[in-house]
């Protein structure tokens, strides 16, 4: 198992909190939050991951960095066989997933949330237990002084290589065409991925059934054109 990230040290992301939380918000953080939370600190990883989660699940999936929740969601709806984990410091972005899970019951039961840094909960992960990996969007720390919080670099796709199954999707979003280029590097260079793009045109078409999200529609409106990038987990 890797080494996990020590407190103190520069996290992947920024700010922790914006407008001050509503009245209903914040009582999702005191009830829903703790039923669907995972602790990695107190909690021991169990063998079989599936066992994490309220219904019966055939797959587990892990989304770093959710935002608002609306592709988490968006995924539950599609695939109510699998298990999502759903990891996102930001506790505003938290409070509005919580928000659209009491909204959609039905969708509590395959999926568990992270409140803190995704390398703590990557570290806890059992060895080859996820069936896919989104990052999308993540925050690109455009400074170059900064790079070295990007939240993929060697050490993070190690973490992904031991928990993804053999053949499983690591599937990265970006609009910032540094952070694409310093993706499909990092990517290139490690020997447990594969980019799967078999044409020119692959990279800009979006995933299949891909609802969009909030920071695309921005960078689209700011003339950006985001890419849409697949590794495969080599055996």
């Amino acid at each position: 198992m890797t080494t996990p990230v020590k407190r103190g040290q520069a996290a992947f992301f920024g700010r922790r909190q914006g407008k001050p939380l509503r009245k209903r918000q914040a009582g999702l953080r005191e009830t829903l939050l703790p039923a669907l939370k995972i602790n990695p600190a107190t909690d021991t990883a169990p063998a079989e991951l599936r066992t994490l989660f309220g219904d019966p699940v055939s797959a587990v999936r892990l989304e770093i960095g959710f935002g608002g929740g609306e592709h988490l969601l968006h995924e539950c709806s599609r695939f109510p066989q699998t298990g999502f984990i759903g990891v996102e410091p930001f506790i505003n972005g938290m409070a509005k997933m919580l928000a659209l899970l009491e909204k959609t019951p039905q969708a509590q039961g395959h999926i568990r949330l992270y409140d803190d840094d995704a390398t703590f909960l990557l570290d806890w992960l059992p060895a080859a237990s996820l069936d896919g990996i989104d990052l999308f969007y993540p925050d690109p720390w455009p400074k170059k002084k900064h790079w070295k919080r990007r939240f993929v670099n060697q050490h993070t796709l190690d973490r992904f290589a031991r928990v993804l199954k053999p053949d499983a999707p690591f599937r990265f979003a970006s609009d910032i065409d540094t952070y694409i280029n310093w993706t499909l590097l990092h990517c290139a260079h490690h020997p447990a991925f594969e980019w799967q793009a078999e044409s020119a045109a692959d990279w800009h078409t979006p995933y299949e059934a891909w609802p969009g999200t909030r920071y695309e529609a921005k960078a689209l409106r700011e003339g950006r054109q985001p890419a849409y990038l697949t590794f495969k987990r080599r055996p």
